[in-house]
């Protein structure tokens, strides 16, 4: 039979010499708090073709280029200070957002004019203002709560200016939205075109003027959510959308778009 220190030379042969198998802590040994280590921030995740796309699609979108520009992409990547290979990868997915066209022996060019940009919006405006009557009719409590704590911290991000807090609140307010409504087909509809929306929000939430009436409207709309009014958070939603649009159209082009007479 294996005596006790045969086995525990055994032990220590295969664990090392300090190896404490199974041990416990004495009784009233303080234990140390566990280690912990702040997780990367999202941004850092994204891989260098994400980071080239978003930086060409916001410059677009904010106006740096005109409608009809043709883009070199071996200049596009001198000042982004990449390779090629990302700035064509990037190319071909704003190809697929309809913000530029390749034509065959020509190169690229941007297509980004103030008609389209409102086309754009009101299709968000139409289905999002549907989303919006929908939640209305299913809002319970604690999506009421979750709003409402969201609308405070958007009001305390537009009293201190702080753009990129008011943006991802921006967000999560419409999210929020879109997912008490529990439409999920029209949501992925809604997804083609998320990219431009948060283009558009960063490039609208710089000036303080609309940063002020942005959330005045949020705030407006969450009223009639709460009140349980479909008809009129609808309407209200439609509205924002729609005004937003046409400001961010005056700010990048200079004029509104011809040709698309939508008033709310």
């Amino acid at each position: 039979m294996v005596s006790d220190a045969v086995m525990a030379s055994g032990l220590r042969n295969r664990f090392g010499a300090d190896s404490r198998l199974h041990s416990r802590p004495p009784f009233g040994t303080i234990m140390p708090e566990p280690l912990t280590i702040e997780p990367v921030a999202p941004h850092l995740l994204r891989s260098l073709r994400e980071h080239v796309h978003e930086r060409l699609r916001r410059a677009i979108v904010a106006g740096r280029f005109r409608n009809g520009e043709r883009l070199n992409e071996r200049h596009l990547a001198e000042m982004l200070g990449v390779s090629t290979t990302p700035v064509k990868d990037a190319i071909r997915k704003l190809e697929s957002e309809g913000l530029v066209r390749t034509e065959a022996r020509r190169g690229v060019f941007v297509e980004f004019s103030p008609r389209q940009a409102l086309e754009m919006a009101l299709g968000r405006a139409a289905l999002e203002s549907v989303m919006t009557h929908i939640a209305a009719n299913r809002i319970g409590d604690a999506d009421v709560a979750e709003i409402a704590r969201l609308i405070e911290e958007m009001g305390h991000a537009t009293q201190h200016s702080a753009l990129e807090d008011l943006v991802t609140l921006n967000e999560a307010y419409h999210g929020a939205i879109h997912r008490i409504s529990g439409c999920t087909y029209l949501e992925r509809r809604l997804d083609g075109q998320r990219m431009y929306d948060h283009a558009q929000r960063i490039a609208l939430l710089s000036e303080p003027s609309e940063r002020g009436q942005g959330f005045e409207e949020h705030r407006s709309i969450f009223d009639a959510l709460r009140a349980r009014e479909p008809a009129l958070a609808e309407q209200r939603m439609r509205a924002h959308i729609v005004r937003s649009a046409k400001a961010h159209v005056r700010q990048v082009f200079g004029a509104d778009a011809e040709g698309l007479d939508y008033d709310e």
